[in-house]
């Protein structure tokens, strides 16, 4: 072998415009410095991988070393260190891969292996050959010391990213024996990344899981230290791990500290290929009703992390945790957003379908157990049956419900359907804020009295999937406060016969409390839901629900002319014994606000003129008296 060490580095120039190309970089194409080491590793674990590959067909390239990569830092020169035993590059490698932007080493190589049939097929990571360049977010220079398997042959390849780079052949004993030594000397501002604690984060939460093993040397002449044992949980049988691992990833993936109720594991086969570990927690996240409501499943491409904002699951499965790993997933250049694609689209689509389907097993198989996950997360669920208008018929099924007769029990619409009574078309429900209101108001009375059994909703989510068309078992949701209740063809439970006619005494009072009433309400009329109370709102017919449109209200979302009926029980004493007053009296007109009043205040709202209703009262109360 000829002398070396005293050959002159060759200055060429980028094959692109660089200078141009790594602004871009710097600037847009990451928006997190971090990855940069995610991209360094990948490219050594690509080369430990093809480095397997080929030893296949030449054995004499196996070094008979396990494969590894080592980070070694050193604080005081300001310098990061991320070196390889894998495959090496020669001269012309350097050139070809490090000298031309965008000339992946890696889709080379997959592109040589395109017509292969026969042996194993490499696990690779890289796909762009831009990764590389991101190193310059952090370092001024860049040295890439190589050393191809089966040559003696080193070199060096060295820039600043500013247009061009410089290659030299180095002597063997100051490149690696066998592989790639990437040496970064770090910027100003980046010297965090020769802290241990900083780059064991990066790694563990980044390429935890690349199939080469990861060893730390934190200052110079120090042991190294393993960060990773180049295994993937996900990878391994089901047989081969036991609840205490599961345990373990699944916090430290989700970042809590309970267990996980129902675990997830499998890989997908057919079309398309990849693995899912999932989890549903046992305990609310804390970030469960963030306003971004963005999901948590974390995407793996071979094993590599790439984001955790990848649409993998719908929002209303953001409560479940873990990831998916795919060999096949198309990346974006800067592998941080995952391009619109057909695989995405089914990966969404098969694990959202596996994730309802084990939760449905869960509540034909341990009734108890779903009881519990539905406490803690059927809120957010129940969004899935406004928005996935494709599964709702699926969701519908694993909804849970408190009702009328079930007490504190959970209730499905299964167990609803079973319980319906002769001539019941609709699926009866009142939305609100508080159950023990619910079950008490005035326009459950005649449903109660006929025993229709009624949806009590609490969450704000179910004014707006109650009332957007939904149906079960072909029975539509209906609110017990809109619009007529139609309970004429359902007899009383009691075996009492039907209410007589409205009296034309109550028929006349009725008339004169919506001329009284004027503007405040759209209708005033008699009532078949009240059976002991005087009076109630309801919506028209083609309103909006009354729960919906205060939550509307709270948003400054009113609709205008929206104005309530007021329903009066034509049978009521006290209603009989104003309607028995002269119109020309005023406790007459007194008793038509308050009656509408006392409607409001069981509503759960207040009367609009606070002070009116007092005087109102005083005056009453001032006749009883006297």
């Amino acid at each position: 072998m000829s002398d070396t060490s005293t050959a002159a580095p060759e200055t060429r120039v980028f094959e692109a415009d660089v200078a141009r190309l790594l602004h871009l970089m710097v600037h847009a194409v990451y928006s997190d410095r971090d990855v940069f080491l995610r991209e360094l590793i990948a490219n050594a674990a690509d080369a430990c991988e093809k480095l397997r590959y080929d030893s296949i067909a030449d054995p004499a390239l196996a070094s008979g070393e396990t494969a590894r990569i080592t980070i070694a830092l050193d604080p005081d020169a300001r310098r990061l260190t991320i070196a390889d035993n894998g495959i090496g590059m020669t001269e012309a490698d350097m050139i070809e891969a490090l000298g031309t932007i965008a000339r992946s080493g890696t889709r080379a190589f997959m592109d040589k292996l395109t017509a292969a049939k026969d042996g194993e097929s490499p696990q690779l990571i890289g796909q762009f050959g831009v990764g590389f360049y991101s190193a310059f977010m952090v370092a001024d220079t860049v040295e890439v010391t190589s050393r191809r398997a089966g040559t003696d042959l080193a070199h060096r390849w060295s820039s600043d990213g500013l247009g061009t780079y410089s290659i030299e052949a180095v002597p063997l004993d100051q490149a690696p024996a066998q592989g790639t030594r990437v040496v970064l000397h770090l910027k100003d501002d980046a010297t965090q990344y020769t802290e241990r604690a900083t780059v064991e984060r990066i790694v563990r939460a980044q390429s935890g899981h690349v199939p080469v093993p990861i060893a730390l040397i934190e200052k110079p002449d120090a042991d190294a230290a393993e960060l990773t044992d180049g295994s993937a949980l996900w990878t391994r049988a089901k047989a081969d791990i036991t609840p205490e691992e599961y345990t373990d990833f699944y916090r430290s993936v989700a970042g809590q500290w309970d267990a996980p109720a129902l675990t997830l594991h499998y890989r997908a086969e057919g079309k398309h290929e990849y693995n899912v570990l999932a989890f549903v927690p046992e305990t609310r996240p804390f970030d469960l009703f963030d306003p971004d409501r963005a999901g948590r499943m974390k995407l793996y491409v071979r094993r590599v992390f790439i984001t955790d904002e990848a649409d993998v699951l719908p929002r209303y499965l953001r409560f479940v945790r873990g990831l998916v790993d795919s060999a096949d997933l198309p990346l974006n250049m800067s592998r941080e957003m995952i391009q619109q694609s057909p695989l995405l689209a089914a990966i969404n689509k098969g694990v959202t379908n596996r994730v309802l389907s084990e939760l449905d097993k869960l509540s034909q198989h341990d009734a108890d157990k779903y009881a519990a996950f539905w406490d803690t997360f059927g809120a957010v669920l129940k969004e899935g049956i406004y928005e996935d208008y494709a599964r709702r018929e699926t969701l519908l099924g694993l909804a849970r419900f408190h009702t009328t007769s079930g007490g504190d029990a959970w209730r499905s619409l299964k167990d609803y359907a079973g319980a319906m009574r002769e001539n019941q078309t609709a699926i009866y429900y009142a939305t609100g804020t508080d159950r023990e209101r619910l079950a008490t108001s005035p326009q459950i009375e005649g449903f109660r009295a006929r025993g229709i059994e009624v949806l009590l909703l609490t969450d704000a989510v179910d004014s707006f999937w109650a009332g957007a068309g939904a149906d079960f078992d072909g029975k539509p949701f209906k609110s017990v406060t809109q619009g007529l209740a139609d309970l004429g063809q359902i007899a009383p439970i009691d075996g009492t016969d039907a209410p007589e006619p409205t009296a034309p005494e109550a028929e006349s009072f009725i008339a004169y409390v919506k001329t009284t009433l004027g503007d405040a309400v759209s209708d005033v009329r008699a009532s078949e839901r009240l059976t002991t109370s005087a009076a109630c709102l309801v919506a028209s017919e083609h309103g909006i629900d009354r729960q919906l449109e205060r939550i509307l209200a709270a948003s400054g979302q009113t609709p205008r002319g929206t104005r309530p009926v007021l329903e009066l029980n034509p049978r009521h004493d006290l209603v009989t014994r104003l309607a028995a007053l002269p119109d020309d009296a005023d406790l007459k007109a007194d008793g038509a606000h308050l009656l509408f009043d006392e409607a409001r205040i069981a509503d759960g709202e207040l009367p609009d003129d606070a002070r009116a209703f007092a005087d109102r009262l005083s005056r009453i109360l001032a006749k009883a008296l006297g």
